[in-house]
């Protein structure tokens, strides 16, 4: 299925920055930057406009095509200057020839009309986790607001990028869940982020182990399989996995990562060791814009599954 629908050997790289840093009054019970947790980390203004197009060029001479910006705040209420910023450097981003993707919490649809004028590629806005086991992570945003986002991301004719968080204490059938949810989408979003929890202290979920790797290995095949022209992008976490395990997601349907300097709070792979093992194992940089083309729309080869499939493909995976 990903060598029907995707180049085996092209991967996006991707580059992620935290344009604007805690404080935030949300209760992600696995995030450093709510306010309500005691992590030491220490709550930032926005990033100046130029010193976001100079990581933004520092990432595209190592070779990523695609960057993107989360800022820690509930949601675009109230911020028409931090959109106007927002704005500026979206723009100033596509005039370099990348991709841009930004995480601004929840928007309505007129400030996603903006964003999209402005040139914005894509949207992330994550569900995170099954409808079942959401509020035992987040109480402070609903599942249905969150599904809320993205339809005014998707209305506004940006690409949605939607994925998960594993290791939460979520079960399978929780990871069963969240695929039926976000493969039964209108539209399968143009990227699903696989986050695996880095455990930090000072958070609710500070002292979790992080997901065994057969799991996560099987989140990234049947997500393949239910989506397949969907990118599956290998996020948070993956800088604990040995580069033999990394390979192997990249066999299981995985084709985008993020590199660079840093994640939002936590560390990255960086791009001279991701550029080694690329040389190492054949993989080469995907081209910006570069995007599967299938004979017939994905819509009506591959119709959204049901919940029972979804499971049926998971313990096939077995």
């Amino acid at each position: 299925m990903h060598r029907r629908f995707h180049d085996p050997s092209a991967i996006q790289m991707c580059t992620l920055m935290n344009i604007k840093t805690g404080g935030c009054s949300e209760d992600c019970s696995y995030c450093a930057q709510s306010s309500r947790h005691q992590t030491g980390l220490k709550a930032t203004k926005m990033s100046p406009v130029d010193d976001v197009l100079e990581k933004a060029r520092i990432a595209k001479a190592n070779g990523s095509t695609r960057f993107c910006m989360g800022a820690a705040w509930r949601d675009m209420r109230g911020r028409k200057t931090s959109l106007k910023n927002v704005k500026q450097m979206v723009s100033g981003i596509r005039d370099m020839g990348m991709e841009v993707c930004v995480t601004l919490g929840m928007i309505d649809q007129h400030q996603a009309k903006e964003l999209k004028e402005a040139g914005l590629t894509a949207y992330n806005h994550n569900l995170d986790t099954s409808r079942e086991f959401y509020p035992n992570v987040i109480t402070t945003r609903s599942y249905d607001e969150r599904l809320r986002t993205l339809d005014h991301v998707r209305d506004a004719g940006i690409n949605v990028c939607s994925g998960g968080i594993l290791g939460l204490g979520e079960s399978d059938e929780d990871r069963v869940g969240l695929l039926h949810t976000v493969s039964s989408l209108p539209k399968h979003p143009e990227s699903f982020p696989v986050n695996a929890l880095v455990p930090i202290p000072g958070t609710p979920l500070g002292n979790r182990k992080m997901v065994p790797f057969d799991r996560l290995l099987r989140t990234v095949a049947t997500a393949r399989i239910v989506m397949p022209a969907t990118i599956v992008r290998l996020a948070a976490g993956r800088i604990a996995l040995t580069e033999e395990q990394q390979v192997a997601c990249f066999n299981a349907g995985a084709n985008a990562v993020f590199t660079g300097e840093k994640m939002l709070t936590t560390d990255c792979n960086g791009w001279g060791e991701d550029r080694v093992m690329f040389e190492r194992w054949g993989y080469y940089p995907m081209k910006s814009f570069e995007r599967p083309e299938p004979k017939q729309a994905v819509e009506t080869t591959v119709p959204p599954p049901a919940e029972s499939e979804v499971a049926a493909q998971v313990a096939a995976s077995s």
